[in-house]
C-alpha cells in the first residue's frame, strides 16, 4: 500500500504511535484520511490515547478467545480419551476383583488350610521340600494377583481424578470464554461509540485497524522476542553471580545479595545484543525494563515476590506492558507472565541458600537468604 503524502497536517497525537504506523505498518492514511479534524469533533490526546488502548484490548481479547476455544478444543479430545480410558480400565478391574475375590474366599473358606496340614504332616524331608515350593507358589501367585487388582483400582482412582480435573477446567475455561466474551463486546461498543460520534470517524476506524494489523504482524512477535530473551537470561542469572560472588555478603546464618540495576543491565548485554537498546530500572519498589528498536517501544513494570513452589526464588509479576506506548490490557501480561520466566532463583548457584524477603529500592534489588537446613 502505497502512503499519501499531503501537505494538510494530521494532530500530533502519540507521536511514536503514528511514527510506527507509517514505518512498520506500510501505511498511515489515505488521501480521504488526511483531512484535517475538525475541532469540534477532535480527540484529545488522552483520549486518543484511551480510545486506541480500548481498539488494542480488543484486538489481545480476540487473541485470548482464540487460546481459550483451542484449550477447550484440547480439553474436550483429552476428557473423550478419558473417558475411552476408563471404560477399559473399568473392564480390566472387573476381570481382576473376579480373580482376587477367588483368592480371599480361599484363605477365608479355609481352602488353603489343607495345604498348611499337608506341610505338618509330611512323610519325609524331600516330601515337606516339595509341599513347601508348591506352597510358596501358590502363595506367591496369590499375593501378585492381589498386587495386580491394587495396581488397577489406583490407575482406575487417578484416571476419575484426572476426567474431574479436566472437567473443571472446561467449567472454568467456559465461564472465561463468557466474560471475556461479554468483556470483548462491551469495549466494542465503547470503541464504536466513540468512533461513531466523531467528526473524523474514518480516520479513527483507519487508524485503529491499522493499529491492529501492526500489533498482530510485528508488535506480538517483538515483545515476544524481547521476553524470550530475557526469559534466558534470566536463567543464567545464578552462574553469573556465582562467578561474581561480589554481591553476596554474609552475616551469621544470614545473607545479603545487593545488585544494582546497572550490573543487570551490563549482565544483560553480555548476555544478548539486543539489550544494549534495553534497560531496567529498581526503583521505589518497582522494577521497570524498557527498550527501543527503530519505531517500536516495549516497556513492562512490575515486582518479585517470594514463592517456594515449584522452587524457592523470585518470581517476577508483570503490572504494565507497555507497546508503544500503549498500555497492554490484563489478558497479555497474564499470557505473557505464564509463557516467560523472569524469576530469579539464588539456589541454584548456591544450593543450601533460600530466598526469605525481597526489596527493591533506588537503583538496588535487595534479596535477604538464610541458610535452608
Amino acid at each position: 500500500m502505497t502512503v499519501v503524502r499531503d501537505k494538510r497536517r494530521f494532530p500530533s497525537v502519540l507521536p511514536m504511535l503514528l511514527l510506527s504506523l507509517m514505518l512498520v505498518g506500510g501505511c498511515f492514511l489515505s488521501a480521504a484520511a488526511a483531512a484535517p479534524l475538525s475541532p469540534a469533533g477532535s480527540l484529545s490526546d488522552e483520549e486518543m490515547r484511551k480510545l486506541l488502548e480500548k481498539s488494542l484490548s480488543i484486538v489481545e481479547i480476540d487473541n485470548e478467545l482464540e487460546r481459550i476455544e483451542a484449550r477447550r478444543s484440547g480439553l474436550d479430545e483429552a476428557i473423550s480419551l478419558t473417558k475411552e480410558k476408563l471404560i477399559r480400565q473399568e473392564q480390566d478391574i472387573e476381570k481382576q476383583r473376579e480373580t482376587a475375590g477367588r483368592v480371599l474366599r480361599s484363605y477365608y473358606t479355609g481352602e488353603h488350610a489343607a495345604l498348611m496340614s499337608a506341610m505338618l504332616s509330611f512323610r519325609s524331608f524331600n516330601d515337606l521340600l516339595a509341599t513347601m515350593d508348591y506352597i510358596e507358589l501358590l502363595f506367591g501367585n496369590d499375593r501378585q494377583t492381589l498386587d495386580d487388582y491394587a495396581k488397577q483400582y489406583d490407575k482406575l482412582l487417578k484416571a476419575y481424578k484426572n476426567q474431574e480435573k479436566e472437567k473443571r477446567e472446561m467449567n472454568d475455561l467456559t465461564a472465561a470464554l463468557i466474560a471475556q466474551k461479554e468483556r470483548l463486546s462491551a469495549l466494542q461498543h465503547e470503541v464504536d461509540a466513540e468512533v461513531n460520534g466523531s467528526a473524523n470517524a474514518e480516520q479513527l476506524r483507519l487508524l485503529i485497524e491499522e493499529l491492529g494489523n501492526l500489533w498482530n504482524t510485528t508488535g506480538i512477535y517483538e515483545v515476544k522476542r524481547y521476553f524470550k530473551a530475557l526469559a534466558e537470561a534470566m536463567n543464567n542469572l545464578p552462574q553469573w553471580m556465582q562467578d561474581n560472588p561480589g554481591y553476596l555478603q554474609a552475616d551469621g546464618l544470614s545473607y545479603s545479595l545487593k545488585l544494582p540495576d546497572t550490573a543487570l543491565n551490563e549482565f544483560l548485554v553480555s548476555q544478548n545484543e539486543l539489550f544494549r537498546n534495553f534497560t531496567f530500572t529498581f526503583d521505589n519498589g518497582t522494577v521497570t525494563a524498557s527498550g527501543q528498536e527503530g519505531s517500536l517501544n516495549v516497556s513492562v513494570s512490575g515486582h518479585y515476590s517470594v514463592v517456594d513452589e515449584p522452587k524457592n526464588g523470585l518470581m517476577f509479576h508483570i503490572d504494565k506492558l507497555l507497546f508503544n506506548g500503549l498500555e497492554l490490557p490484563d489478558t497479555t501480561r497474564r499470557q505473557t507472565e505464564s509463557e516467560f520466566d523472569l524469576g530469579f532463583y539464588p539456589g541454584q548457584f548456591i544450593s543450601f541458600l533460600k530466598v526469605v524477603s525481597v526489596e527493591v529500592e533506588d537503583g538496588n534489588l535487595l534479596i535477604k537468604l538464610s541458610v535452608s537446613l
